[in-house]
């Protein structure tokens, strides 16, 4: 029972993160959500897509992710694309501010997942592919394919 907490339950994924970026480096994060936020997490209903990472004032910001309304929310329900704050130490914060800083690099949500019962965030730091680096990993990804299909044909 113990190890079905401590696992990692997916809740949204940006697959074309890694198609579009190449990743330089990631850090989990905390993030600070009211409560209807974490019951429509728990019934999967988020998009960090089109999300990005910004720094303000000294604190890292989750920008553009959709967490649905909470269908048995009342009143007090929260805005669908509202700005949310990541918690991360404050020296990686800094780090991570001047890095961005430099052209071309950005802050870009990989996954959102339930850790126990906190949700956290894979965020990374992030440098535009060219579109002859798009083409070169879908070649590479084709070749890998190509090859695991003549070893199992082998057999």
């Amino acid at each position: 029972m113990k190890e079905e907490k401590d696992a990692d339950r997916p809740i949204a994924s940006n697959r074309k993160a890694r198609f579009e970026f190449h990743v330089l480096e990631d850090v989990e994060c905390g993030i600070a959500l009211k409560g209807t936020e974490v019951k429509s997490l728990r019934a999967g209903l988020c998009s960090i897509g089109e999300a990005y990472g910004m720094v303000r004032n000294g604190e890292l910001w989750l920008i553009g992710a959709h967490i649905q309304e909470y269908a048995q929310g009342n009143i007090h329900n929260h805005k669908p694309t509202r700005d949310r704050k990541l918690l991360l130490h404050k020296r990686e914060i800094q780090k991570w501010h001047a890095k961005v800083k430099e052209r071309g690099v950005t802050i870009v949500p990989l996954s959102m997942y339930f850790k126990g019962s906190r949700v956290k965030i894979r965020m990374a730091l992030c440098k535009g592919k060219k579109l002859y680096d798009k083409r070169q990993d879908k070649r590479e990804k084709d070749d890998r394919r190509d090859m695991d299909r003549a070893m199992s044909r082998r057999r």
